[in-house]
């Protein structure tokens, strides 16, 4: 079965600058090693996607639409159609006092976080401090190859990718999360909700929204998602009593 715009699938990767050559992603464990970008807080499997849906560059989606499953593709982007060109204005000179209101000591190669923007500081000289608020790959070309290891077609497994997709979390089994469709209505339940911490919760509560439209823009008869929340009472271990 070729793929198509809307379609479910699982896809490895690897990303390369073209200048260069150098590994900036990969899905591969062995990779990343190698390349030095290895992070043990990462999962390294074939990602869920759907084609058409932005959750690649779309140059990349388009690429593999008419594969089928198990076959390869290797992908060029330019960099107008990866992360865009380099943007003079977005290289900024921020003043050391705003540092240090935040108890920071900036230095070059920090990066930082400002209104929703993330940069790398370049220089700090004096009392200012220079700092590239443009993605790190913009003005680079890029190259990709790609492998399609499955199309999901299942319509619960494809509303579990999705939320594999979006929200992951060590303590929570997606494969345990049940599924019901019926009448255009998808109802959720998460694996034991009585396992989620504090920010546990308020990361699954703002992947919602993105879960449950990637679900309704792309399968056709739900127009519906419920998330079912319940919460068991906890025993409390031994160890915990004897702490009280």
């Amino acid at each position: 079965m070729a793929i198509d715009n809307g379609d479910f699938v699982r896809v490895n990767f690897t990303g390369k600058i073209k200048e260069t050559d150098e590994v900036f992603d990969t899905t591969y464990d062995e990779i990343a090693q190698e390349a030095g970008i290895f992070d043990e807080n990462k999962t390294y499997k074939p990602i869920p996607i759907v084609v058409g849906g932005n959750h690649l560059l779309p140059a990349i989606e388009e690429a593999i639409t008419g594969l089928e499953e198990g076959e390869t593709k290797h992908v060029e982007v330019d960099s107008d159609n990866a992360f865009g060109p380099r943007n003079p204005k977005m290289i900024q000179l921020v003043p050391m006092k705003e540092f240090k209101k935040q108890g920071m000591t900036p230095f070059p190669g920090m990066k930082i976080t400002a209104e929703g923007q993330t940069g790398k500081i370049l220089t700090v000289n004096g009392g200012r401090v220079k700092v590239d608020f443009n993605h790190e790959l913009a003005g680079k070309d890029l190259v990709y190859d790609v492998e399609v290891t499955e199309i999901i077609e299942d319509e619960a497994d494809k509303i579990k990718s999705m939320i594999e997709l979006h929200y992951s979390n060590p303590n929570v089994d997606i494969e345990k999360t049940e599924i019901d469709i019926a009448d255009g209505v998808a109802n959720i339940k998460l694996d034991e909700m009585s396992k989620f911490d504090q920010q546990s919760y308020m990361d699954i509560t703002f992947a919602r929204f993105r879960i449950a439209k990637d679900i309704w823009d792309n399968i056709d008869e739900i127009t519906k998602v419920n998330f079912v929340d319940e919460f068991e009472k906890r025993e409390e271990s031994a160890d915990e009593e004897d702490e009280e």
